[in-house]
């Protein structure tokens, strides 16, 4: 580890303890936003599940806006994934559009 990544880790845990100690924040509880959701890369998966079903379902990826699927029990916004998909085409990763080419996408 350089002398940058050293200082950096002394600085992320003098900032955790002015959190803690000073400013009374405590620490995200598990079970908190992040742990519930996931990385990026996890809802994308969930998300591309979702799409998977309803596609193998309806035979078309043409979800409305306000479509909720349901996959294992657990609710996803499939039309907002979808629609917000569209809108940042041009910013997705080449294999997350290629994922979603497979299904028929139109953009």
């Amino acid at each position: 580890m350089g002398s940058g990544a050293a200082r950096w880790l002394g600085e992320a845990a003098a900032q955790q303890w002015l959190l803690e100690s000073v400013l009374r924040i405590e620490p995200l509880p598990e079970g908190s936003w992040r742990s519930r959701y996931g990385s990026q890369d996890e809802r994308w998966a969930a998300n591309l599940a979702a799409a998977r079903q309803f596609h193998a379902r309806e035979g078309h990826l043409r979800v409305p806006r306000k479509h909720v699927e349901t996959v294992d029990g657990v609710e996803h916004k499939l039309g907002a994934f979808v629609d917000n998909a569209r809108r940042r085409a041009s910013r997705l990763a080449p294999e997350r559009r290629a994922e979603l080419d497979a299904l028929g996408m139109r953009w």
